[in-house]
């Protein structure tokens, strides 16, 4: 099988640790990195595998999702006391009675 030579830039610092890694592994340099980058590859086949189902999942919810009609933006204003009230407490529980009823950028 014919070899295909890859050029890498890096640190020195970075150069010098990977070369006491792969010694500590009696491994030489471009073996230690091919072992390196094969072993993440499989790890992330592995994850992106696990998880495919789920994924899969999430695209069609998110399909469903945009293919609903838009609910109308409810304001502070469309709401009773009461439901104010509660959005208040939440919001305290949320970012602290301080801030209740103001939300991270955004005016009161």
């Amino acid at each position: 099988m014919a070899k295909t030579r890859i050029s890498i830039s890096l640190d020195q610092e970075q150069a010098a640790r990977i070369r006491r890694h792969a010694e500590r592994a009696g491994m030489d340099l471009s073996a230690y990195l091919v072992h390196a980058a094969t072993r993440q590859m499989a790890e992330t086949e592995a994850i992106e595998e696990q998880f495919a189902g789920v994924d899969s999942l999430i695209a069609a919810a998110e399909d469903e999702a945009a293919a609903l009609p838009r609910e109308p933006e409810i304001t502070r204003d469309d709401l009773t006391d009461s439901e104010r009230l509660e959005v208040d407490e939440a919001l305290g529980l949320v970012y602290g009675a301080e801030q209740t009823g103001t939300r991270p950028g955004r005016a009161a």
